[in-house]
């Protein structure tokens, strides 16, 4: 037998249970891994409150960790028992002690990269990755916003973007995460409970205003990143952390500025194997060199998820959590 974590209805925390399962067998393509660390990541928490629908129920949670293979189904020739690997995308059911995917899905783990550093660094890394690199190529020299610059994603963005010559303007929510920020390579930081974000903006830019922002927070922020942007800007909108952003006039893109407006995720960017490969060694690099340095700020045992989970979305983490099976 094995434990992981399950809900059999959607709600809050209480609903997630620690239970008893017996480890799936791997399918043909197929591998197990025994996790070592298990990431924790909002979209975590729309699967368990019904705003992301899970395939069926009960189910389990997740979709990002580090550990060993235990495991090759038929046809698996990229990976044998006792090799280091990390994921960050499949089935539901990381938050467990092991863990059945896609081979196609998983990546061979550099041993200069420890465990929970992969299982923090995956689905985090690689969001920074498509945002910085893909959906916006930033380029030196250039000032762009990025909300939520002390939390798990926007601590990462902050030391790349400083490592490619970027002026990034982070915004957060008290004095205690602006320092975070600026020590992980923030250019300014703006406290959203404080300052008015436009304003501050405007200030920083001397009125130039930013080509891109980068917005996780979703329903809260759409306006005010709107407004933060040059004529003709991209609005990155890749996260809901506030409620999704609904009941949008297209129109005022135009009355802002013929503005730009997408709507990414790491499953669009990361939708072949040569794409994914590519993406995670450009993310390993970083780490490897130490342009980036992951904050595995925050660990909890894999059966207080929920405790997690509740410190997630009460904003009192910063960097990134890790469960531990």
């Amino acid at each position: 037998m094995a434990k992981r974590i399950q809900f059999a209805r959607t709600g809050g925390p209480e609903v997630l249970e620690y239970v008893d399962v017996t480890p799936a067998e791997p399918g043909p393509g197929e591998v197990r891994v025994r996790n070592h660390a298990v990431g924790l990541n909002f979209i975590d928490i729309y699967f368990r409150t019904g705003l992301y629908p899970a395939p069926s129920l009960p189910s389990g949670l997740g979709t990002e960790g580090a550990g060993e293979i235990d495991a090759v189904g038929e046809g698996v020739t990229m990976f044998a028992p006792g090799d280091r690997v990390a994921y960050a995308q499949g089935p539901l059911g990381a938050y467990a002690e092991q863990h059945v995917l896609p081979a196609e899905k998983v990546v061979a783990l550099p041993d200069a990269i420890d465990y929970e550093t992969a299982a923090a660094a995956m689905l985090k890394g690689l969001t920074v990755q498509y945002l910085l690199r893909q959906t916006y190529r930033v380029k030196e020299g250039e000032t762009i916003l990025f909300h939520a610059a002390a939390g798990g994603v926007g601590s990462i963005a902050c030391q790349w973007a400083k490592a490619l010559g970027v002026k990034l303007i982070g915004t957060v929510g008290s004095p205690e995460k602006a320092e975070l920020a600026k020590r992980n390579g923030a250019w300014a930081t703006i406290d959203y409970t404080r300052e008015n974000v436009v304003e501050r903006v405007r200030e920083l830019t001397g009125g130039e205003m930013v080509p891109v922002v980068y917005d996780s927070v979703g329903k809260d922020t759409w306006e005010t990143s709107l407004d933060c942007l040059q004529k003709r800007g991209l609005m990155v909108s890749f996260g809901n952390a506030s409620g999704p952003v609904e009941g949008v006039n297209i129109g005022i893109l135009n009355q802002k500025g013929a503005l730009f407006v997408t709507r990414p995720s790491l499953n669009g960017y990361a939708d072949t194997r040569e794409r994914f490969e590519a993406m995670a060694a450009e993310l390993f690099e970083v780490i490897a060199s130490g342009q980036v340095t992951i904050d595995v700020a925050n660990r909890y045992p894999l059966r207080d998820a929920a405790k997690a989970q509740e410190a997630l979305a009460g904003r009192q983490t910063t960097g990134s959590t890790v469960l531990l099976p």
